[in-house]
């Protein structure tokens, strides 16, 4: 298994790339209001060449205030997530995920159509912490699973259609690009599980002082048993410094008598 180093600590990486990664979406989107323009024709068109572009822009672009708000939220938490508890994986998740939600945006949605938000985003770190977390079999790890599904189980209706205007198949094609990279990296292991002295193979049973202390029944050797000689020599220093006899001098000044 490969392995990585401990969960980190919250650094200016951890916290910037969120922070970095709002402020973006909302410079863009300031932008575009501050001189009256749209980029919304940068959105993924599926099954169309030109439409691959938006594999890189469209997670950057959103179609209203309200687009923008509902995705910053979660966008920071989950980026937030990511990046503390998977810091190793996580610029491979986040430029991994962003690409491949796009492709399968781009394949998955009808021609014709633009989609455009950080949603896709969303459910690729919302995926990948969830299934991660819970193939990860550690305690600190699933519980974040568990935040997961409480703070955004709701999520999971986003990738069915039915609401007109709403891109399910990006929700969906970041559903899978996120369950595909825990499937991936499943057995990257983050937190690596501490090993006493009898886990270890360089363990020997018949070197371990405290297992000397047992013969092969289980019965329990007392020390002065397993070490007769060792007790004696301490029990003759011990005599030996009882009997030795301690002569204390003090100093009395002598009183003057008129």
């Amino acid at each position: 298994m490969k392995t990585e180093k401990n969960i980190q600590a919250l650094d200016p990486v951890n916290l910037g790339v969120p922070l970095f990664s709002v402020l973006i979406i909302w410079i863009v989107y300031w932008a575009e209001v501050k001189f009256n323009f749209s980029l919304n024709y940068l959105g993924v068109s599926p099954h169309s060449f030109v439409g691959l572009r938006g594999v890189i822009f469209s997670p950057l672009i959103h179609g209203s205030i309200e687009h923008l708000y509902s995705n910053t939220i979660p966008l920071f938490l989950l980026t937030l997530a990511l990046f503390y508890f998977y810091r190793k994986l996580a610029f491979k998740v986040f430029l991994m995920g962003w690409l491949l939600s796009g492709l399968l945006t781009w394949l998955m949605g009808e021609e014709g159509s633009h989609h455009i938000g950080a949603s896709g985003l969303i459910y690729v770190f919302a995926s990948f912490l969830f299934f991660k977390g819970i193939w990860s079999k550690h305690y600190r790890l699933m519980s974040l699973s568990f935040i997961v599904v409480f703070l955004y189980g709701s999520l999971v209706w986003g990738v069915l259609p039915g609401v007109p205007g709403i891109s399910w198949e990006g929700h969906l094609a970041g559903f899978i690009a996120g369950l595909l990279l825990a499937l991936f990296y499943r057995n990257v292991i983050v937190v690596e599980k501490k090993k006493y002295e009898w886990e270890k193979e360089s363990y020997l049973e018949e070197e371990d002082e405290f297992m000397k202390h047992f013969d092969e029944n289980g019965n329990f050797i007392p020390t002065s048993e397993l070490y007769p000689d060792v007790e004696d020599e301490n029990s003759t220093q011990s005599d030996s410094s009882d009997n030795e006899l301690k002569i204390i001098y003090s100093f009395k000044a002598k009183e003057n008598k008129e």
